[in-house]
């Protein structure tokens, strides 16, 4: 077992929830360990969603003791063990997200060459990102709280929203610290922790 994966699997574990080793064994044959997270950005390789899902942890994790530092009567709110859930699992809806083909590609002095790229294939269980994700996650036996419904399904924030997902994603947040400290960390966890470094 690689290292990213056993942390992964002892932090669901160490939060005692009821059926979490039916989720990690639906994980395993999901094929979740050696997906990637996107198809050209943060995480396009094998083992690159595993990766991004620690990124986001670690980023809920530091971001939850930063905010309790500022606004101590919140700590109740941002239960670490819904923390692990919410930022290791929000995006098991891409486990059978991205297929591997072949295309052209120009390399670093203009000749094209046949590359392995991923390309997305959302048509095997269409019912959108977040949704995706809490389907699977219940159909796998795992109890989600309220708060962790609200947080994985709206972990993309506000964008690419219809009128009433905008409404709803609104009033989920005034409900649920924990969806608007998911949703920064997995922000920070794509945007800044897993940002290729320049090229020198």
């Amino acid at each position: 077992m690689t290292e990213n994966k056993q942390r992964f699997c002892e932090l669901l574990r160490a939060t005692s929830r009821e059926n979490i080793e039916y989720v990690i064994e639906d994980l395993e044959d999901f094929g979740f360990f050696e997906s990637p997270a996107s198809a050209q950005g943060h995480g396009a390789y094998p083992g690159g969603l595993l990766e991004h899902s620690l990124n986001v942890y670690d980023a809920a994790m530091a971001s939850r003791e930063a905010m309790v530092r500022i606004r101590p009567d919140i700590e109740g709110e941002l239960d670490p063990d819904s923390i692990a859930i919410a930022a290791l699992l929000h995006d098991v809806c891409k486990t059978d997200f991205y297929k591997r083909v072949k295309r052209k590609k120009r390399n670093e002095i203009g000749i094209y060459e046949e590359v392995e790229v991923y390309e997305i294939h959302d048509e095997n269980f269409p019912v959108g990102h977040g949704e995706k994700s809490v389907i699977m996650l219940l159909r796998s036996g795992l109890d989600l709280h309220d708060d962790e419904i609200y947080a994985i399904r709206w972990h993309m924030g506000p964008w690419n929203l219809s009128r009433d997902d905008e409404k709803f994603y609104r009033q989920a947040g005034k409900r649920s610290a924990l969806q608007s400290l998911i949703h920064v960390a997995d922000t920070l966890a794509s945007a800044i922790i897993e940002r290729p470094g320049a090229k020198m």
